[in-house]
């Protein structure tokens, strides 16, 4: 199992001592959220933040955009050294635009992945299964950590999972929000491949917690 800690929920009074537990505790990936303040009620992150995590860590930078404008901020981000953006179908709306970010986005040579929020339907991702490296099932309403997660979100994952091995895709399924040691591996048994917390790691032990999601099949 992949294991992106969610840097929304590190412990800021204590940054470098987090991180270096983090860069030793098995997680291969790093979650960066970026909120605008607009698509969800929350601002968190900007691109200095993101360079300044890179010179700390050698994570994978697993960004995902809860913007109005992925376009524009992906961008941004690209250039901040990203290595997978995630956005949000929602924030779009079009077909032929966001395969278009998903294009410009592996053009610059890194991964692109689709996110949607609870509320809208797994069938939203159907039509993109060939277009990304990555699909985020938001298992809470985005904007804020430490909330609880929402069963509804399992069958999603096992049924993106399904129609990812039909159309003969590589891509991973991600899952944010709620993620813990039971969460995880009710995730993990419909089929995700990677798994966001935040919590569940900053306010525990980081290594021990890391640790027993990295274990899940």
């Amino acid at each position: 199992m992949i294991v992106s800690p969610s840097v929304l929920s590190l412990d800021y009074s204590d940054t470098r001592a987090q991180i270096e537990a983090l860069n030793h505790s098995g997680a291969q990936w790093m979650h960066f959220d970026v909120m605008d303040g607009h698509f969800v009620p929350n601002l968190t992150f900007g691109p200095d933040i993101l360079k300044a995590f890179s010179k700390i860590s050698p994570l994978y930078k697993d960004v995902h955009i809860m913007v109005s404008d992925p376009d524009f901020i992906s961008d941004i981000f690209l250039k901040a050294g990203a290595d997978l953006i995630t956005f949000h179908e929602e924030a779009v709306k079009d077909e032929t635009k966001i395969k278009a970010i998903a294009k410009k986005i592996h053009a610059a040579g890194r991964k692109a992945g689709l996110s949607i929020k609870p509320g809208t339907p797994v069938e939203t991702l159907r039509p993109y299964l060939n277009d990304f490296d990555l699909f985020l099932i938001m298992s809470v309403e985005p904007g804020f950590g430490g909330q609880k997660f929402m069963p509804s979100s399992l069958e999603k994952i096992s049924t993106l999972k399904k129609w990812l091995k039909e159309a003969g895709s590589n891509a991973l399924v991600e899952v944010d929000g709620g993620v813990n040691g039971e969460t995880g591996k009710l995730c993990a048994e419909a089929g995700a491949d990677v798994l966001v917390a935040g919590s569940y790691v900053f306010k525990h032990d980081i290594k021990e917690a890391v640790q027993s999601l990295c274990q899940l099949q």
